[in-house]
Order: C-alpha cells, then sequence, then structure tokens
C-alpha cells in the first residue's frame, strides 16, 4: 500500500507550545499565543467523575493507566504517521511491541480502504479569527472526502454520547485548516483502537458541532479575560 502526500506551501510552519498555568500554548508565525483546543475543551469541565475514579482505585493505579494509555497513544500516532508516510515496512511492523502491533492492526484496514490523499500529518494549526491554536493526526481524503482524521486508543468500546469532543475537537481543526488553506473540511473521522479487540470508527459531519465549538472558545475567553 502506497499514499500520496501532497504538500502544500499554507502550511509549511511549525507551532511552538509551551504549557503555562496549566493551560497549553502555541505560539503563531506572527507572535500571537492561542490556547490549544484540548485544552479549551478541557476548560471548567466537571472532573469529578475522574476524581472519583481515581479515588476508587488508588493514585497509584490511576497514574500507571493513564500513563499506559497516553504511551501506548503517542507511539499509536507514530506508527500511523510512518505508514502513511509509507516509512514502514512489514519488517517494522512485526518488530512491534504486542499491544501496539494489536491497536495498529485495528486501524489499518480502514486507513487502507478508505484513506485518498494526504495533506498534513502531525500538522500545526491556528486561527486567529478562532483565537485557538493545536495540532491534528491527519488532513486526508477519507472515502473521498477531504477530512480532519483523528486516531484514538481505549481500554474499552466507547458509547458517541461519551466522546462529543472528540468531534468538536476535529471541528476546530477543520476550522482552522480551512482558515489557512482556504479548503473547506466538512467530514470528522474518529478512528478509536481498544483493548476489546473491535476497533470503532465515527464518520461525523462538521456542522453539528459547529456550536459547541463557539460556547467552549465564547465560554473560555470570557472567564480568562474577566479573570485576567
Amino acid at each position: 500500500m502506497s499514499f500520496n502526500f501532497v504538500k502544500l506551501e499554507s502550511l509549511n510552519f511549525d507551532l511552538s507550545s509551551a504549557n503555562v498555568d496549566g493551560i497549553r500554548k502555541y505560539t503563531t508565525p506572527q507572535g500571537k499565543r492561542y490556547p490549544s483546543v484540548t485544552s479549551v475543551l478541557s476548560y471548567g469541565k466537571d472532573k469529578s467523575a475522574i476524581y472519583e475514579w481515581r479515588n476508587r482505585i488508588g493514585a497509584e493505579a490511576a497514574n500507571k493507566i493513564t500513563q499506559k494509555s497516553a504511551n501506548r497513544g503517542t507511539k499509536l500516532h507514530t506508527i500511523c504517521e510512518k505508514y502513511l508516510l509509507n516509512e514502514l515496512s512489514p519488517m517494522k511492523i512485526k518488530s512491534l511491541m504486542p499491544d501496539v502491533k494489536d491497536f495498529f492492526s485495528q486501524l489499518r484496514p480502514h486507513i487502507d480502504k478508505n484513506v485518498g490523499k494526504i495533506y498534513g500529518l502531525e500538522q500545526s494549526l491556528y486561527s486567529d479569527r478562532l483565537r485557538l491554536a493545536g495540532r491534528t493526526d491527519c488532513i486526508a481524503e477519507w472515502a473521498g472526502k477531504l477530512s480532519i482524521v483523528d486516531y484514538k486508543n481505549s481500554i474499552k468500546e466507547k458509547k458517541e454520547e461519551w466522546i462529543q469532543d472528540y468531534f468538536v475537537q476535529c471541528t476546530a481543526y477543520a476550522e482552522m485548516f480551512e482558515d489557512i488553506t482556504g479548503m473547506p473540511v466538512n467530514q470528522l473521522v474518529v478512528a478509536i483502537a481498544n483493548e476489546e479487540g473491535t476497533p470503532q470508527i465515527f464518520v461525523k459531519e462538521k456542522h453539528k458541532y459547529i456550536t459547541d465549538l463557539e460556547k467552549s472558545i465564547g465560554n473560555y475567553w470570557k472567564d480568562v479575560l474577566t479573570t485576567g
């Protein structure tokens, strides 16, 4: 399998980032500093369920699970990126750690079947209009439609109502990509590999999540300007 990467000059930049008071902020090529998409979407959210889970299983066990998921997610993103860059040979795939290989094997058939032209991988994005920045996994044609493609990993299958922020996150990337390139992206793809062995592929339309994105951005900046 070989993939076609289309280079856009308007995306020929990277953004530096730093954590400031618990918020990840990116610096644009013009020197402006904007919060990350994930920081804005999590800002002010009720985290009581997370605290209850940590208390129930203990801090040490919770930290191990969280770190394991983060490490595996990083490795999965790297593997998918190398695969789409045509840099992952069959030998390298065989040498992967079993859990990561399993997760990649869940997503690979869907990638092979659906991904066409690729416009960005681990691409930095920002928007002066939204006052937002971030880095997206993949911008590519999916089943013939230009899409934001996001990879996730999980212990078990996710109910759709649990992951609405995933779709809002992808909506933000789609809006930022269009602001920079002028190319509209209306389709969102969230591909989740999990320990139960059955991948979940969610394909959504961007317009359904614009209002939620605008609300999250508005709440963040209203609070920042009020307290800052």
